[in-house]
């Protein structure tokens, strides 16, 4: 199998050299450049997994840089770097997120060789896709319409990985969080940002969190028959609109002999509701029957802070931006603490996503946080290697 490539962008010829080296080092294919002329001619003349962008360059800036990319529908990881203060790189991933990237994270220079490889890892999880166009920078080398969803779900494509959530203070597994891919027969694996808004917008995304939660829960019975682990499944917003949801589901999980109290619903996009008062209706059906509800990303809108006072959540999962940042922004610590002790103070319990590194995981721990995951815990697994994974843990710990 190739090595992931890497493309560095940094007008400092010496910098771009150094960071090369690092990430070879790691195992990747990497090369830099100095201009923006050539980063792009690159782009077009090559499929890169990651790009590294200096935000400060004396023709075109990094902010600049990544609207253009956002404009080509980029589909490549991005490492945004720079001397500057961690304020503004923080407003330059804020940013990038908002026009749709996808963002490994920032990093401060000088760039030290433990910190990159923190942020891009191995390279080796199963999100990665297998197809040479899906991995295309500029992403959007085929199009996706309702006739392809509705053949793919026809077909049971849609598939799932799982990835681990755990205790902060003792390091045990409480569960997984389930998510889907479309292993397209082409194109390999596609992740769910390209096809879950389409779905949504086209009327197909209940027929998909069918197929992903009768998959989920008969492959969390069969694993875990007998255990006090839970299984998290995203929720679209757009699925509170049929009130006999809550019966669907408790009769699946009658099904396959799971008690709903071991099922968290993460709700996602909360300000998509269609229906507010349906929603508050639905939610609660689902509480009353026993089904955990969690809030997805929070404190990334202001929307989450209302819906987190309607709704009767059980969790509050911390955005991973916030997460990611924590050691090395004080804002961002002050974000996660604060939303550690709003969700303890409404008497829910509270997780975090996005932890990267151990620092990160005890920092969390101090605050009194309840749960993590992330790529330093464990990268989104297929599920026999996720039940692997669980009883490689059991071996270390017994």
């Amino acid at each position: 199998m190739a090595n992931r490539s890497i493309l560095i962008l940094d007008d400092d010829a010496a910098a771009g050299q150094t960071i090369q080296w690092m990430v070879e080092s790691l195992g990747f294919e990497a090369e830099f450049v100095t201009r923006p002329e050539q980063f792009f001619l690159r782009l077009e003349q090559k499929n890169f997994d990651i790009l590294t962008i200096d935000l400060v360059m004396p023709k075109l800036d990094g902010v600049e840089i990544m609207r253009l990319l956002a404009e080509y529908k980029c589909r490549a990881k991005i490492v945004i770097s720079s001397g500057m203060g961690t304020r503004v790189l923080e407003a330059a991933q804020r940013s990038a997120l908002e026009h749709g990237l996808s963002i490994l994270g920032v990093i401060s220079k000088p760039i030290s060789r433990e910190a990159l490889c923190s942020l891009i890892g191995d390279g080796s999880e199963c999100d990665r896709p297998t197809s040479a166009k899906e991995q295309s920078a500029y992403g959007e080398v085929f199009e996706i319409t309702p006739w392809d969803l509705q053949n793919a779900l026809d077909r049971y494509e849609f598939i799932l990985a799982y990835q681990p959530k755990i205790e902060c203070k003792s390091g045990l597994t409480v569960g997984f969080e389930a998510l889907v891919r479309w292993k397209h027969p082409k194109r390999g694996i596609v992740m769910p940002d390209r096809f879950i808004p389409l779905a949504e917008n086209v009327g197909l995304i209940d027929v998909l969190t069918e197929q992903i939660f009768e998959q989920s829960l008969e492959w969390f019975s069969q694993s875990f028959p007998q255990s006090d682990a839970k299984l998290s499944l995203n929720l679209s917003a757009k699925c509170l609109v049929d009130i006999q949801m809550a019966d669907n589901l408790s009769a699946l999980c009658s099904r396959y002999r799971i008690a709903p109290e071991r099922v968290v619903l993460e709700l996602t996009e909360t300000s998509a509701m269609v229906d507010p008062i349906l929603s508050l209706d639905l939610s609660t059906r689902l509480r009353v029957k026993g089904f955990q509800l969690s809030i997805d990303d929070f404190g990334t809108g202001f929307s989450s802070m209302v819906q987190l006072v309607r709704l009767p959540f059980s969790e509050i999962k911390v955005d991973k931006s916030f997460v990611m940042q924590a050691l090395n922004s004080s804002e961002s610590r002050s974000v996660v603490k604060s939303i550690v002790e709003l969700g303890h103070s409404l008497g829910l319990l509270v997780t975090a996503e996005g932890v990267e590194d151990l620092d990160t995981l005890n920092y969390l721990n101090t605050l009194g946080c309840d749960l993590a995951q992330g790529y330093f815990i464990a990268r989104p697994m297929w599920g026999e290697a996720a039940c692997n994974w669980v009883e490689q843990r059991k071996s270390l710990s017994g």
